[in-house]
């Protein structure tokens, strides 16, 4: 059984998170999992993660050990063409956090938030975020 992605966690405004496409397989963002490959996937804004990844988390936060030590990079124990087949969901998790991003700064946008405090709050100025979010050319 394929384990579905779960609602949006409390305070993330549902409405603006956007459904990845039907093409992309979700799997989770930090060890790189399809989703038909572990129990539950919880979706977030723009991310995934396993529970496996959460279990890890919780240790990590509770200060036990992991199961292995410290964690290796998920391409450590990965083939050329392991990772050459793991870079479309990496380039998925990037376009779904630009979506999500986009959707966000739409949402400020309706409710009259300025180009100038939206820039300031990503670190640029107003001129790249209209540049970047308003659609114009």
């Amino acid at each position: 059984m394929t384990a579905q992605p779960e609602a949006a966690p409390i305070g993330t405004p549902a409405a603006t998170l956007t459904e990845p496409s039907a093409a992309a397989t979700a799997s989770c963002s930090f060890c790189g999992k399809p989703d038909a490959q572990v129990a539950k996937l919880v979706a977030g804004a723009g991310v995934y993660i396993c529970n496996e990844c959460v279990a890890l988390a919780a240790s990590i936060i509770d200060g036990s050990p992991g199961p292995s030590g410290a964690p290796k990079p998920v391409w450590a124990a990965l083939s050329d063409e392991e990772m050459l087949g793991h870079i479309p969901r990496v380039a998925s998790h990037i376009d779904q956090a630009e979506a999500d991003l986009r959707a966000w700064v739409q949402e400020l946008r309706r409710r009259g938030v300025t180009w100038l405090r939206i820039g300031e709050s990503l670190g640029v100025t107003r001129q790249s975020a209209w540049e970047r979010f308003s659609g114009e050319e």
